[in-house]
């Protein structure tokens, strides 16, 4: 999954996530990738910090998003802004996940091997998610290939 920072010709900016670039490439063509401000189909990438991988398969953290806060959440003190902002940060990792789960096909505990075989070309292309040691993501990483865990949220704890 790769995320993309967008801009639609009017100027709004959001992110989307894509299986790839290709896949943007084609949704932008078809007009699937609008603005979920004014609903514009014009949209192009915007300029996003990478994210970039060490020696030792760590990467950077990005850069935190700048939001502006309505004035009457601000005027009620910087907890109730925290607390609005992680429950908007909290339904969006939940929709992503939602997303994922939705359209993606559960391969369990043979996640490291599906993907090796889809980056090696043994097997076609489609969007996977399991289970993986980290001992297997880090050498998945390693061989360049993309991977990401889903996000776990605290109600999925209970």
């Amino acid at each position: 999954m790769i995320r993309y920072a967008l801009r639609c010709d009017r100027n709004h900016e959001f992110e989307s996530w894509f299986q790839s670039s290709s896949a943007y490439d084609q949704q932008v063509k078809r007009k699937l990738v609008t603005c979920p401000i004014c609903g514009s189909a014009k949209v192009d990438k915007a300029i996003m910090a990478p994210r970039i991988v060490g020696k030792k398969g760590r990467a950077t953290p990005p850069a935190e998003p700048t939001t502006t806060a309505a004035p009457e959440a601000a005027s009620s003190g910087p907890t109730s802004l925290m607390l609005a902002q992680e429950r908007e940060l909290r339904a969006k990792l939940k929709e992503l996940r939602d997303h994922i789960v939705t359209n993606a096909d559960n391969v369990g505990d043979r996640f490291a091997n599906e993907a090796r075989a889809m980056h090696y070309g043994d097997k076609e292309h489609r969007p996977i998610y399991g289970e993986a040691s980290p001992d297997e993501a880090k050498s998945l990483i390693d061989e360049g290939i993309e991977v990401s865990p889903l996000p776990i949220l605290p109600e999925d704890r209970n």
